[in-house]
């Protein structure tokens, strides 16, 4: 206590019986913050601005999902301008979420060592060891973050996606900054890839024992079955790869998804509704996203998958593999946005549809970089807010992270005589999911 390197507060509780052997683990998300309440009462289409607020690390997440619920609300199709723009910039939330992951969050463990010095396994540490690879990973999210501020006129917070479509197009010189950035971050996470395939033939333990386990997997994906991140339909897989179900659609989350809640966390407990609790434990997020989807789209990040799945041997169950797969997300965020950089419509000026209110309930779906990203609004005919639920890729792994620390704690502690590097272990277990517990601590109705 507290977990660190994540975002957001929490702590991790290990109980051992009386032969110091671990009995169970638990993940407890001890903040609690009441988005869904207090936008009660506001007008729907303050909603993206509002929930951007939500968190400072995927803003655009939720600024593009609640724009796909205004979207409902005015029942409109948006212009193809406005989803194409829509969609680099979910791209860019994805290299810039990713690539702090993995390079300021994550790495210290792998390159300096689970057991090295706390004080120096960090971002700073890295910097000291690996400068080269270090500033690779600073500027590669800033490749993304600096696509945002041009798209959105901010980094963080960007009041640009509404309701119908964005404000306004990319200029022509954010443009031309893409299109030379390009090249850098293409090398720089070819680079990373390479490097990380390299240490996985070092972390055979790890692989096993961090969170490897049958379970569901969740996510978008497009008519074909291709990976999505934008639009689609909810696709899930179990872990043989047999499509548990398909074609979901988003308007009948509560038909498939439940929400559990437990005594010790603020953060809730989705399951597939078909499994009841906690058997319809399932995974988000890219490991889940790979797992699903019949190909990526894109050449080289589609080479990647091919060998990520024989290295998986075929369903990647390895919660460690989470790594790996964010990887592979941004190489393909990077091919996708080099595509998108080249059409004519990202500086078309018909970019939002105009509309009144014409449905008074909505529901928007998109893939934030931690997982899918459900926004659900109730609104009078005046377009007030009458009632918000949001499901949070982080609470969808929930039962997942649980079992994950909990695999891990029972794999390396064995005694009341714990080491620092064994706790930094079970600590990295919550890491490999990336968790965003400022987003993700919402309620619908009485907390415990």
């Amino acid at each position: 206590d507290p977990v660190t390197r994540i975002e957001g507060h929490a702590k991790i509780s290990i109980f051992l019986d009386d032969a110091g052997e671990v009995e169970n683990a638990r993940f407890h998300v001890v903040e609690f913050r009441g988005f869904e309440k207090f936008c009660e009462g506001r007008p729907f289409p303050e909603m993206a601005g509002i929930t951007a607020r939500i968190c400072g690390i995927c803003p655009v997440s939720h600024l593009l999902a609640s724009a796909k619920t205004g979207d409902k609300i005015l029942a409109v199709k948006i212009p193809p301008a406005g989803e194409k723009l829509r969609r680099m910039m979910n791209l860019a939330q994805i290299i810039q979420s990713h690539s702090l992951s993995f390079f300021h969050l994550s790495s210290p463990d792998f390159l300096l060592g689970w057991d090295s010095d706390p004080a120096k396994r960090n971002v700073f540490g890295l910097i000291a060891a690996d400068p080269d690879l270090a500033r690779g990973g600073i500027r590669l999210r800033q490749f993304g973050q600096k696509i945002i501020e041009l798209l959105g006129a901010k980094r963080i917070h960007p009041a640009w996606a509404v309701p119908g479509g964005v404000r306004f197009p990319l200029n022509e010189e954010g443009r031309t900054w893409i299109r030379e950035r390009l090249p850098e971050s293409r090398q720089t996470i070819e680079t990373a890839l390479t490097l990380f395939k390299q240490l996985l033939d070092r972390f055979t333990t790890e692989v096993e024992a961090f969170g490897k386990f049958p379970s569901l997997f969740m996510g978008l994906v497009t008519k074909k079955g291709d990976w999505e991140h934008y639009d689609g339909h909810i696709r899930f897989v179990d872990s043989e790869g047999k499509i548990v179900a398909d074609h979901l659609s988003e308007d009948d989350y509560q038909d498939y998804l439940g929400e559990a809640v437990e005594a010790w966390s603020y953060l809730k407990f989705p399951y597939y509704k078909p499994l009841g609790y906690p058997d319809g434990i399932y995974r988000v997020g890219p490991l889940a996203r790979l797992n699903i989807c019949s190909k990526i789209g894109v050449p080289a990040a589609d080479k990647e998958l091919e060998e990520f799945r024989q290295r998986a041997g075929g369903i990647a169950t390895s919660s460690f593999y989470y790594h790996y797969a964010r990887l592979i997300e941004i190489l393909a965020g990077v091919e996708f946005i080099e595509q998108l950089v080249n059409d004519p419509d990202i500086v078309s000026p018909r970019v939002r549809s105009d509309a009144g209110i014409n449905q008074l309930e909505g529901i928007g779906v998109s893939e934030a970089p931690r997982g899918t990203l459900f926004h659900h609004y109730n609104v009078d005919d005046n377009g007030i807010i009458k009632k918000v639920n949001l499901i949070i890729a982080t609470g969808q792994n929930n039962l997942a992270m649980n079992k994950t620390v909990t695999q891990i704690a029972q794999h390396y502690i064995h005694g009341n005589e714990i080491a620092e590097g064994l706790l930094n272990r079970v600590e990295a277990g919550i890491r490999a999911f990336d968790p965003c517990l400022s987003c993700s601590t919402h309620a619908a109705g009485q907390m415990p």
